[in-house]
């Protein structure tokens, strides 16, 4: 099962804000939930959490993403900002074409994930956390002080929403609603703006979390609920909530704040390094924040820890987040991190972690300690659950 205590927020009900798809999550007898600071859906009336997930995983589930940050940075800083706050190479980035990235404290620990896709040189679209927007806000305004004032801007995109289409029939059901633009020319990481049914514009970006192809549609909010609805007739496509989007992406390996992430974490120890371009590593297009220790990690492994995927070798309880990894002496040698039973893998107990380095190879036989009893676990290669990318052949 879920660890649905992920979702709750000491904010009370009053207080929760709410997406411009609330009404449409209502009416379809959503169970709501607070969950960064919004009431967001878990569940949708008739379905089960795994016939929400494996309903993704064999057709198209549709996904309320409007509590996520979407922000510009302009400017004619804007790389140099981009390259002071993050390890990866924007100068390199083509146009209209998106990469995963992080934000880095002064220690090189990670504060946020994000998704940035660069417009031009001078301008980048950006996707944050919506349980980060605070620090999030905070960090990045401090950071804008130490470039010269006036070369670069950040500025939060208000009134837009965010739907993601995910899963192998999402480009059908999209499909069918383009009225200017061919999706079959836009792969995986790549964004750009379409026309669809009753004349709203929308910037689609071919990407998601859960590992199956699929699209990030930014719209107004005026738009959102005619698109949704657009989308929800198609036979292929069914409203999905909270509860399969954690499965499907613990599955395909993604990391989710606060769990996987935060700000004691860097890149290299979360497995990340990919994020930290070859071409940043020599500090010749300016040093990222933490950049000394980051690269000390890479070159001199200088570090304690590596996060791993997980599977069970038998039954037993799921291991949730800050359940102790036992070795066979009975020493404490990791953390979960996250974990659930996988709807894909014939509900098999399934997780991330923190483990000691030497310990974090494929086939490595450890143990999750769960109250007073010990279950046998495997280190596994991530994603756990091949990923079907929509890429060039």
């Amino acid at each position: 099962m879920l660890q649905f205590k992920r979702f709750n927020s000491s904010a009370g009900a009053a207080a929760l804000k709410k997406t411009a798809l609330y009404d449409m999550h209502v009416s379809l007898g959503a169970t709501m939930v607070p969950f960064a600071g919004y009431s967001m859906p878990v569940l949708y009336k008739g379905q089960t959490h795994i016939e929400s997930h494996k309903w993704t995983r064999e057709h198209a589930g549709l996904f309320d993403v409007s509590h996520m940050m979407q922000s510009t940075i302009s400017g004619s800083n804007a790389i140099q900002f981009l390259h002071q706050v993050t390890p990866t190479d924007f100068q390199a980035l083509k146009p209209k074409v998106g990469t995963l990235s992080v934000l880095l404290n002064a220690n090189g620990g990670i504060l946020d994930d994000t998704l940035v896709t660069k417009i031009s040189d001078e301008q980048f679209y950006m996707v944050t956390n919506a349980g980060c927007i605070e620090r999030d806000t905070e960090f990045l305004t401090e950071e804008l002080a130490r470039v010269p004032e006036g070369t670069v801007s950040w500025e939060v995109l208000k009134d837009r929403a965010l739907l993601a289409l995910q899963g192998p029939e999402a480009r059908y059901a999209l499909a069918k609603l383009v009225k200017h633009g061919d999706l079959k020319t836009l792969y995986f990481g790549q964004r750009d703006e379409f026309q669809l049914s009753e004349n709203i514009t929308a910037q689609v970006a071919r990407s998601g979390y859960t590992g199956e192809d699929g699209f990030e549609i930014s719209v107004s909010n005026s738009d959102a609920p005619v698109l949704a609805q657009l989308l929800l007739d198609q036979p292929e496509v069914k409203p999905i909530g909270l509860a399969a989007r954690d499965s499907l992406r613990l599955e395909a390996g993604m990391c989710l704040y606060g769990h996987e992430l935060d700000e004691t974490i860097t890149p290299v120890e979360a497995s990340l390094n990919w994020l930290i371009s070859k071409s940043r590593r020599d500090g010749s297009l300016g040093k990222f924040n933490g950049f000394d220790k980051i690269i000390a990690q890479i070159k001199d492994k200088s570090y304690d820890k590596v996060r791993v995927g997980f599977k069970y070798l038998g039954k037993g309880p799921a291991a949730r987040q800050e359940t102790p990894i036992l070795n066979d002496a009975n020493e404490q040698v990791g953390v979960v991190t996250s974990g659930s039973a996988s709807p894909s893998l014939n509900n098999i107990n399934i997780g991330q972690a923190y483990v000691q380095k030497g310990l974090h190879k494929k086939g490595t036989q450890l143990r999750v300690q769960i109250r007073n009893k010990t279950y046998p676990i495997e280190i596994a290669k991530m994603p756990l659950v091949p990923t079907n990318y929509y890429k060039p052949t």
